[in-house]
């Protein structure tokens, strides 16, 4: 293909992005386009995938058969999510194995909160409310992201991603109106939580060397400050409500600007985590790596059985 030919592509790719116009998997795209989207995404479905671990480890020590159902299908939603946005990874000609491997070699990033220790069972209340909350003030603009597989799976991971915020949130309504003991518990997971997730929306616009090109394209409709601004304006109130306290003393209500103005977050921690070096960096890839190894008779019974389905049905077709 001559230079000309491309740089036409390439005006009509723009134009299709000017217009909101999906691109599918089949359109002609940017090499760069392409793998800044494998990019995301794949590191949008690492993220749900060792996000299972921390609540995975809960599930038979919730308090009562309703919570343990509850967190249990809330655990099989986020291996859903993982597992859906591989799929969509894979329309880019990327295969399943390689994003796989680029996880467990350590190549590829997940979301930094999961490298934090659940400590109480209010942690799951604080993942649920704040983790899960900041992720949908996240993935809802993603809904009407560029790329038409990721936009169309982000509709149903956010629904799913709104009933575990309100899970979450019920549980810390429930511990905050408790006894003493259960709403200082709450109130000790809300202080743990509270700047990871602040962190979790990313570095700040000046330091995050992708969010100008990825807003250019609308892979991203909302840059990582404007997305933090709007978890804290939405949830400090909601922390009042039930009682408890933001652990940030520079925390105020701004009259003239209508939003809260917040402390200064430690970002040398938050690079110190993404580096690998954060409290369960270790442990959750160890673990990822030991179920994955652990799986792999499923994995092999599961070809064999497809296998023999196949060999069935071309028998029967003959």
């Amino acid at each position: 293909m001559s230079e000309e030919q491309i740089k036409n592509l390439e005006k009509q790719f723009e134009a299709r992005i000017a217009r909101d116009e999906k691109i599918e998997p089949k359109d002609w795209m940017p090499e760069k386009y392409r793998q800044t989207h494998i990019r995301q995404m794949s590191q949008h479905a690492h993220s749900e995938i060792v996000g299972m671990l921390p609540e995975g480890n809960w599930i038979t020590r919730a308090p009562s058969l309703r919570r343990k159902v509850a967190l249990l299908a809330k655990v099989q939603d986020e291996a859903g999510h993982g597992l859906y946005l591989y799929s969509a990874c894979e329309t880019l000609g990327v295969s399943r194995d390689e994003l796989y491997e680029q996880l467990h070699s350590g190549k590829a990033k997940y979301s930094s909160i999961f490298n934090y220790p659940t400590i109480t069972w209010a942690d799951m209340g604080a993942i649920g409310w704040l983790v899960d909350g900041a992720a949908i003030i996240n993935q809802v603009p993603l809904c009407n992201t560029s790329f038409g597989p990721y936009a169309r799976a982000m509709v149903r991971v956010c629904k799913e991603e709104s009933f575990h915020q309100r899970q979450g949130y019920e549980i810390m309504i429930k511990l905050a109106n408790g006894t003493p003991e259960q709403k200082e518990m709450a109130q000790d997971a809300l202080n743990r939580w509270w700047w990871p997730s602040l962190m979790m929306l990313g570095p700040t616009d000046a330091e995050s060397i992708h969010t100008e090109q990825s807003m250019k394209w609308k892979l991203k409709r909302k840059s990582n400050d404007d997305l933090r601004q709007q978890f804290i304006d939405q949830t400090v109130p909601q922390a009042d409500l039930i009682g408890l306290t933001i652990p940030d003393p520079d925390l105020k209500w701004n009259e003239e600007k209508g939003v809260y103005d917040f402390g200064e977050i430690d970002w040398d921690e938050f690079w110190q985590v993404v580096k690998g070096h954060g409290p369960m960096n270790k442990e959750r890839m160890k673990a990822r790596v030991g179920a994955w190894e652990k799986g792999e008779w499923v994995r092999d019974a599961a070809m064999v059985y497809a296998e023999k389905q196949q060999e069935r049905k071309e028998k029967q077709a003959i």
